[in-house]
């Protein structure tokens, strides 16, 4: 799928298994730098410790799940996965590429053919999901590896919104 936002040329695909080392690497990269406002950093190293900790733990996963990647050029500039539930796992767009559309690009692709969604919500990405008409169900505070963070579990129903 092409899609054209501000004036960017974009393709939406399915992630493949040679995209692993690159979705690991733009998931630690955007953890310690866009979430770094929100977080400590013993908090942004729990949650990524590194690109090859996300590599070993989360790449089967994405192969599960419904992945896609959003790609400008050759390079892959974001990410998104939701499970067969409809809970929208992980939504990651690259540090350069912020605020263009992409991670909403992203999710609408995702978020097809749900009724009901949920995802569990960084400080950093809680105003994004509200403006996607996501709601906030429970605040919470999660471990990881001795360290607490705190995110929001949250839910939409689509045939709710307008």
């Amino acid at each position: 799928m092409i899609s054209i936002i501000k004036d960017i040329n974009m393709e939406i695909r399915d992630y493949k298994v040679k995209d692993c080392d690159t979705v690991s690497k733009l998931f630690f990269e955007t953890v310690h730098s866009i979430n770094a406002k929100d977080y400590t950093d013993e908090q942004l190293f729990a949650w990524a410790s590194s690109a090859e900790d996300f590599k070993s733990r989360r790449c089967r996963d994405l192969l599960e799940q419904r992945t896609v990647v959003a790609v400008i050029g050759e390079k892959i500039v974001g990410f998104a996965s939701i499970d067969k539930s409809g809970e929208l796992d992980l939504l990651f767009v690259d540090k350069d590429h912020q605020r263009q559309g992409i991670a909403t690009a992203l999710c609408d692709e995702v978020e097809k053919g749900f009724s009901v969604l949920t995802t569990y919500a960084s400080i950093t990405a809680k105003q994004f999901f509200e403006k996607r008409d996501y709601i906030v169900i429970k605040e919470q505070e999660v471990e990881r590896f001795g360290v607490k963070l705190k995110n929001f579990k949250m839910k939409k129903n689509v045939e709710f919104c307008i």
